[in-house]
């Protein structure tokens, strides 16, 4: 009989790979906690979260329970025209711990198309007061999603490329630092009167390499757009729930957005969803006997009701003692890591925000999501049994809170081992 690698080979297609130069897929049979089990019974502390989703560990019986009773009562209903307890209570217990402006949930299947509704909502807002706005501002290298409106306010590049003459025009600014602040004010000030909105990651520009910048510089960049009237979109669908040592981004910044984004460890990384949250005066907007004025958007599992029994399980753990506890002290953990990275002469551009920690390997060549020297280092993790997926020549770490200090020294001692035996080999010297 045919490997699941075999049967895998011939029918399924996997995300950000090239097929014919991709190598052997790993078989993966279980996950429990930290660790992923492939089909030969070889574990992998998964250091990465499996896309940055999960917070409370592989197969939490806690999050598996409360799905099953909810499966047992309610699997899923059509949410125009119905509404349900998990959904009801999710909205509730969610806006209670984000900034006191948000004031309405919507519901879609994941963190793309949570910013096409974020999209779609600040657009039709300025359309419904009769106001005549084309431009989006966002961020130089944004990644903001895989659909047409989240590419179109992403950075342009190789991968946007095929599709550039179809995305719509955005203004690309730079993140603030104080050396470049008059310039991106200026910029702003001349097109304030054009801009619909401007869309963000906090702190951190995840798939543009973990790009981090200061809390100060975009509070002031927040504070410009509120005096200029244009609505901000504060897309946390990776630094929510804990990432960056708070609960939100949010709670990092004194300026509030007026639409949020979230997804991936919304659920505890168990069951896709995404959410947008907006203040009640942009949901008003939308309140009319001119029935042009909805929000046409939606989707076949809006407000799944065992997605939001996830959630909300995955929320219950979030808010536990022993968990914050667990995110504190990953967090100094990383920062006492970061001063042996310092140390090592392969790395340069240590950086950390909360359970966050990257930096890149030293290489003569283009630092990019291309650079080859991040396979090298990720076959070499996985023969070592540890998940680290390098975005090109930078690596990072993004751990479930439910690593030990054992087990997180143990990726640590072996992100040593691999940097000595690997510059020390002749093949890496290509590339380093």
């Amino acid at each position: 009989m045919p490997s699941l690698k075999e049967r895998d080979r011939e029918v399924n297609w996997h995300p950000y790979t090239q097929m014919k130069t991709a190598d052997d897929i790993i078989p993966i049979v279980k996950g429990k906690g930290v660790y992923l089990f492939d089909d030969t019974g070889k574990k992998y502390i998964d250091a990465v979260s499996s896309w940055w989703v999960t917070l409370h560990g592989h197969a939490n019986p806690y999050i598996a329970r409360k799905i099953s009773e909810q499966l047992n009562t309610l699997e899923q209903v059509i949410f125009a025209g119905f509404t349900h307890e998990p959904a009801t209570r999710l909205s509730e217990k969610l806006l209670q711990l984000l900034p006191d402006n948000q004031g309405k949930v919507f519901y879609s299947d994941n963190g793309s198309t949570a910013v096409e509704v974020a999209l779609k909502m600040s657009i039709q807002y300025i359309n419904n007061q009769g106001e005549k706005k084309t431009k989006i501002l966002a961020f130089k290298n944004a990644y903001h999603g895989d659909t047409f409106g989240a590419m179109a306010v992403s950075g342009r590049g190789t991968w946007t490329q095929p599709f550039s003459e179809m995305l719509f025009e955005v203004v690309f600014i730079d993140t603030p630092t104080s050396e470049n602040w008059e310039s991106i004010q200026s910029q702003i000030t001349n097109i304030a009167d054009e801009v619909v909105c401007f869309i963000f990651e906090p702190l951190i520009q995840g798939a543009a390499g973990m790009l981090m910048y200061e809390a100060e510089n975009l509070v002031r960049l927040m504070k410009l757009c509120r005096k200029s009237g244009i609505l901000m979109i504060q897309d946390e669908v990776f630094t929510g729930f804990g990432r960056t040592g708070e609960f939100f981004a949010a709670g990092h910044l004194s300026e509030k957005p007026d639409i949020m984004c979230f997804s991936k460890g919304l659920t505890g990384g168990t069951l896709p969803m995404g959410i947008t949250t907006c203040t009640n005066g942009i949901y008003n907007a939308f309140l009319s006997d001119d029935q042009s004025k909805t929000l046409f958007h939606g989707h076949s599992f809006t407000a799944n009701p065992l997605s939001c029994t996830a959630a909300l399980a995955s929320m219950d753990l979030l808010l536990k003692p022993e968990t914050q506890k667990n995110i504190r002290r990953i967090t100094e953990q990383h920062s006492q890591f970061s001063q042996r990275l310092k140390e090592h002469e392969s790395f340069e551009n240590i950086r950390q925000t909360g359970t966050i920690i990257a930096w890149e390997i030293k290489t003569v060549y283009e630092t990019s999501y291309f650079n080859a020297i991040g396979k090298v280092f990720y076959k070499e993790f996985l023969e070592r049994g540890i998940l680290i997926r390098p975005l090109g020549n930078t690596m990072y770490l993004v751990p479930p809170y439910c690593i030990t200090a054992e087990e997180l020294e143990f990726v640590y001692k072996n992100i040593i081992e691999v940097a000595e035996k690997l510059t020390a080999t002749p093949i890496v010297h290509v590339y380093i």
